[in-house]
């Protein structure tokens, strides 16, 4: 079995005597055998570039799926990534920069995510973003590490409503970092917040609007958190926050979200982008880094790392995040995106989004067996139960060229509090800018023709 090319054998042998192994087909003895590849590639040695190409290209064009018209999102969207985006983001300065711990050499790639950072200020309503996360699950569980330690406290109360996999993630670092994490259920599709919190909570957490699609009353958050002396963090969705109540008028203190939608392809998951904003006076418990704006030594305008992990690696065991990194080019790609929108591109792109997901909606209610899930308002984004499991109705209108969704269940376990008791008739549907009065159209005869089989 190959290995990497600068692995010489005589590494790999040591390698393996370490492990207590005397082979590589030993090693991943463990995998099953369905999922390995037996004999190799079926390519001939020493094809051309074009001719390989060709060959990718062609099994390419077997996945049925890219030439679907798609309606699924949650949490991950299919969105229009105009031509000038691509051209600038992939540009060779961009693509192959990476850590600027050396300003003077890095001054296009520090001014780009600084302008980055002012763009998520102005869609959080907060005064300090930093340079990016890793993606939105990993910025939530950021968020609890600041809480808990701005607060001196363990205690979280975490909506449901917040994307499953995001509250996965915080309860798999919440096994190491002893954190308490209580989840609030969801009752028609929002937040039922506990009438009396206790003590030590150290943040409250709520999505807005949920991974469901409906809004949620950030005053009851708001409220919860005061009454508890929390941290209010809220998750939005970068593109309804066009639309609606920025988090900070509502009184979040820190604001995360997932930037996927500001240029990033859907890419089989990744990598994706986290957006994280805080208030002024939580910047020195920021995670990740900041670019801020200077004077260089002849007076002219400078960007440096002013502030950056590396305080966080000086507090050692006090330190709230070892995150001493950030997403460079899917950060620049956003800052590039969000900076052709402007401000009116991306109200217009969000209205887009909205008036065709109201006008599917109102469609979809008028086929027999087929009925909202809660009586929620909602933005781009909503929940359907159906009178068929959502994956027989999902896998019927696949038939039919169209990716109709997400099925709720698929995203939660049983017992999840966010879905109602079963749940497998609820699927999650969304709309786009992307999508036109043909799609609308498709979309419909292939959800009467699956709801009705």
């Amino acid at each position: 079995m190959p290995t990497y090319l600068p692995h010489t054998p005589a590494e790999d042998e040591a390698m393996l005597a370490f492990l207590g192994m005397t082979s590589m087909d030993e090693l991943f003895a463990h995998l099953p055998a369905a999922v390995r590849l037996a004999g190799g590639l079926d390519l001939p040695p020493g094809r051309s570039e074009l001719d390989v190409l060709d060959d990718m290209s062609a099994l390419a064009g077997r996945n049925a799926a890219a030439t679907m018209t798609c309606f699924a999102g949650a949490g991950a969207y299919d969105h229009e990534i105009p031509p000038v985006v691509r051209a600038l983001a992939s540009r060779s300065e961009f693509v192959t920069a990476y850590t600027p711990y050396q300003p003077e050499v890095a001054q296009g790639v520090l001014q780009a995510l600084f302008e980055y950072q002012t763009l998520v200020s102005r869609l959080s309503g907060l005064p300090i973003a930093n340079a990016s996360l890793y993606d939105g699950a990993a910025a939530l569980v950021e968020s609890l590490n600041l809480a808990a330690g701005a607060q001196g406290r363990s205690r979280i109360v975490l909506s449901s409503g917040v994307h499953p996999h995001w509250r996965a993630a915080a309860r798999t670092f919440a096994a190491g970092t002893g954190h308490q994490i209580e989840e609030s259920p969801l009752v028609e599709g929002v937040t039922q917040w506990p009438t009396a919190p206790g003590e030590g909570v150290a943040a409250v957490v709520v999505a807005y609007p949920n991974y469901l699609g409906y809004l949620e009353d950030l005053d009851a958050a708001r409220a919860l958190a005061d009454a508890s002396g929390a941290l209010l963090i809220v998750a939005i969705d970068p593109v309804a926050a066009a639309l609606v109540r920025s988090a900070a008028s509502w009184g979040a203190d820190v604001v995360i979200g997932e930037g996927q939608p500001f240029g990033t392809p859907l890419s089989f998951g990744g990598p994706y982008l986290g957006l994280f904003a805080v208030r002024e006076d939580l910047v020195r418990r920021l995670p990740g880094r900041i670019v801020g704006e200077t004077l260089d030594a002849a007076g002219r305008r400078a960007f440096v790392t002013t502030l950056r992990a590396r305080e966080q690696d000086i507090r050692r065991e006090r330190a709230t995040s070892n995150v001493c990194t950030n997403q460079t080019l899917m950060a620049v790609t956003a800052a590039v995106q969000l900076g052709w929108l402007g401000s009116q591109g991306l109200r217009e792109v969000a209205e887009r989004c909205a008036s065709g997901a109201h006008e599917l909606f109102e469609r979809a209610l008028k086929i027999p067996g087929v009925a909202p899930y809660a009586p929620a308002p909602f933005v781009r984004e909503f929940a359907l139960r159906l009178d068929r499991p959502a994956r027989e109705v999902l896998a019927s209108m696949a038939e039919h060229g169209v990716l109709g969704g997400v099925a709720a269940r698929s995203l939660v376990g049983e017992g999840d509090a966010s879905l109602s008791p079963g749940g497998e008739d609820v699927v999650i549907v969304t709309v786009t800018e992307r999508h036109r009065a043909p799609d609308l159209d498709a979309y419909e005869a292939a959800l009467r023709a699956a709801v009705a089989r």
